[in-house]
């Protein structure tokens, strides 16, 4: 390969992973039509760390910001919360969430990876779910890698009107509206008796 069309790819891979940091060394040599070795020696020349690290160092500054669940009511990683607008969970379909004759996953774990990801969206210490209106796309099968990525459309006082759509790779597979809402703390709830 020429030195100018190695330059060309270096340009191109390094807007490829600015905007989707979370694509693997495997996704990027099919988009760049190049062995993954090359573009782990095109990721070393460009100082540009592996996935595992990429992931650690989003998850650090996103997980620092969640507010309405504890980490471990998260369904999937957090990959990206910047709460009141957007974020992203990732979820890796284990052996345990899939159905063992058919080898896919069980709804409720791709319910409940969107569900807790529109509820981490909202400013508030306790967040409720009020009526969901969504769709499986296709199956999700064993070793797949599904990606939520959840928007806030609107809120009015303590309502929140937020969208839903996972994908595996580039296809949707679950695609939602939410509703939910902030309630306050018992205790704080002003006029209460």
């Amino acid at each position: 390969m020429t030195r100018h069309h190695k330059h060309e790819r270096h340009l191109a891979l390094r807007e490829e992973i600015e905007n989707n940091p979370f694509s693997t060394d495997e996704q990027l040599a099919r988009r760049f039509g190049v062995s993954v070795s090359t573009i782990r020696l095109d990721r070393a020349e460009l100082g540009i760390p592996e996935l595992q690290e990429r992931t650690r160092a989003v998850a650090k500054e996103a997980y620092g910001t969640l507010k309405s669940l504890g980490e471990a009511e998260l369904i999937g990683e957090l990959r990206e919360l910047r709460i009141g607008e957007e974020g992203t969970t990732v979820l890796k379909v284990e052996e345990s969430m899939v159905l063992t004759k058919a080898r896919v996953t069980r709804g409720h774990h791709l319910f409940a990876q969107a569900n807790s990801l529109a509820i981490a969206l909202v400013d508030a210490e306790i967040v409720v779910t009020g009526s969901v209106d969504m769709k499986f796309m296709r199956p999700v099968h064993f070793g797949e890698i599904v990606s939520a990525h959840g928007k806030v459309v609107k809120n009015k006082d303590n309502k929140y009107w937020i969208e839903i759509t996972s994908k595996v790779d580039d296809e949707v597979v679950l695609a939602g509206n939410w509703i939910v809402f902030a309630l306050d703390k018992p205790a704080q709830r002003k006029g209460a008796n």
